[in-house]
């Protein structure tokens, strides 16, 4: 169920960042067979025969005009020009064609890779998704080969801007060493070596059995192995270290930010250009350090058009920025954080009571409050805002508003002094509603606190009041939108009035044709 709903959830975040396959296509005399070039097309009529024709078949299963499918079958190309004349032998299979060849193998996922042995059909060796055709061929020269290929000087890789995974150990043949190699076959895309150079462990101030993380002779991390260890634990650590503490989400780091084994994500949403951006960036990442492992650390950008689906999926708009979310991807329960200072203070203790299970989940709706309704201010929440808003009898006018902002908890006196003024009037509902704990899926034109009017219509139109915030300057609003409203009420009750006598009219002839024909 968790695969099912990471998959989901990266599917629908990669979207926006697909790139459809633009070139032309070839006359069909000009097509390859599809067993010829260095790529093999295989659909259910061939897959047996190639399996029994190739010592090593590595196959890609994709979906057409996925991101990352068509970044994988970009790597394959160039893998399969290098491994020209080797017993290895590269294939694809479009699964949303051999829809049939899928289920036989199980398949499923957005880019599956599986390495099929001796004509072995049961039994594939799965490949990471590889990022490069240099991530294939380090893959498959590391699953056929030992540690001692990592062997190492490691001059150049300390000076690498590309992060390097040392591992010094004092016996090559520790079972920590085999847990280092295992770690380094399922992280193909990642440089990995191996020394028993003292000189590098005494450069940095460590023992012996022990694995660094080094990017430009930097130690950004390192790992003491213990009998504990696995590779699972080995592989958490490097991947997470090989991040930043604080990443762009963008169409680069999606697929990275989504297959990271840290499951728990907070995720700010914030204006790249705005002033406060630099000073909430170094908040976020000043609390980042201290969750490391724990948490991952995503940035949003507001204003970017291609973010509008991650947008969508987490019901953030660009003007409710900045605001920080937790959520976690095995049951994609949201957490808002309750405050509109973004300190490294708030966003720590935010963090805190989350892993604690202190923090309250965000809702589409919270429960009902009894006797919601008996208060001269209504309290509305997510199930009872439409209905309420748009009833045609009445004129409704809504405080949405933020607990924790001491601008909207300043206007919580002024709402209760307007619901006195009007309580005599049985048409108009002064009423509020906590938009951090509740979907507001209509737009208030601004950030909150936001004071909105509902017109009595049938219409579901909403007016939203920017004048001053003083009770005779809200009853004039009411009054005039009222007398506004009136006019429109008019119009709408004869267009109802015409419409419902041609329909009656429309009825009464088929009533009458239907007697005609009998």
């Amino acid at each position: 169920m968790k695969t099912l709903r990471l998959l989901g959830l990266t599917a629908f975040c990669l979207c926006a960042f697909v790139a459809a396959d633009k070139r032309p296509e070839r006359q069909a005399e000009d097509k390859p067979s599809p067993e010829d070039g260095d790529v093999l097309q295989l659909k259910k009529g061939n897959f047996n025969r190639a399996l029994r024709k190739n010592k090593q078949l590595l196959v890609h299963f994709y979906v057409p005009l996925s991101g990352e499918g068509h970044r994988i079958s970009a790597a394959f190309e160039g893998a399969a020009a290098e491994l020209q004349g080797s017993e290895v032998k590269l294939a694809v299979v479009d699964v949303a064609k051999e829809k049939d060849l899928a289920k036989e193998l199980n398949v499923t996922g957005l880019a599956t890779i599986r390495l099929y042995l001796a004509g072995d059909k049961h039994n594939p060796v799965t490949c990471p998704a590889p990022h490069t055709s240099a991530s294939i061929l380090a893959w498959l020269k590391r699953r056929a080969g030992s540690a001692a290929d990592l062997i190492a000087d490691l001059s150049q890789s300390e000076s690498s801007e590309e992060l390097t995974v040392v591992g010094f150990f004092k016996e090559l043949d520790h079972e920590y060493v085999q847990v280092f190699y295992d770690a380094a076959v399922d992280l193909p895309d990642v440089n990995f070596a191996v020394t028993q150079n003292n000189e590098v462990i005494t450069k940095y101030g460590l023992t012996h059995d022990v694995v660094l993380l080094l990017k430009q002779s930097k130690l950004i991390q390192a790992y003491k192995m213990t009998p504990q260890t696995s590779k699972e634990m080995l592989i958490v650590f490097i991947t997470v270290y090989q991040m930043d503490p604080v990443t762009e989400y963008t169409g680069q780091t999606a697929t990275q930010i989504l297959s990271s084994p840290v499951l728990n994500h907070a995720l700010l949403f914030v204006n790249k250009s705005s002033a406060a951006f630099k000073e909430i960036h170094s908040a976020f990442n000043g609390a980042a350090e201290s969750y490391r492992l724990k948490i991952l650390f995503v940035w949003v950008d507001v204003d970017e058009p291609r973010n509008g689906r991650m947008m969508e999926y987490f019901r953030v708009r660009s003007f409710e920025a900045p605001l920080i979310r937790l959520v976690n991807l095995t049951d994609h329960v949201t957490y808002h954080l309750p405050s509109d200072t973004l300190d490294v203070h708030t966003i720590k203790a935010f963090c805190q009571s989350y892993l604690e299970g202190e923090a309250k989940p965000k809702m589409q709706s919270q429960p009902i409050p009894e006797g919601w309704d008996q208060r001269p201010v209504k309290e509305l929440v997510g199930m009872t805002l439409e209905k309420v808003g748009f009833n045609p009898d009445k004129t409704v006018f809504v405080l949405f508003y933020l607990p924790y902002s001491a601008a909207s908890r300043a206007l919580f006196p002024l709402w209760e002094e307007l619901a006195e003024a009007l309580k005599g009037r049985e048409d108009v509902v002064v009423a509020r509603i906590d938009a951090s704990a509740n979907d507001i899926n209509m737009s208030v034109q601004g950030g909150y606190p936001s004071l909105c009017l509902f017109p009595a219509l049938y219409a579901e139109r909403v007016v939203v009041y920017t004048g001053k915030r003083e009770v005779k300057d809200l009853l004039k609003f009411v009054d005039k939108e009222m007398k506004k409203a009136k006019k429109y009420r008019v119009t709408e009750d004869e267009d109802r009035r015409k419409y419902i006598e041609a329909a009656k009219a429309e009825e009464a002839k088929k009533a009458n044709q239907s007697k005609d024909e009998l």
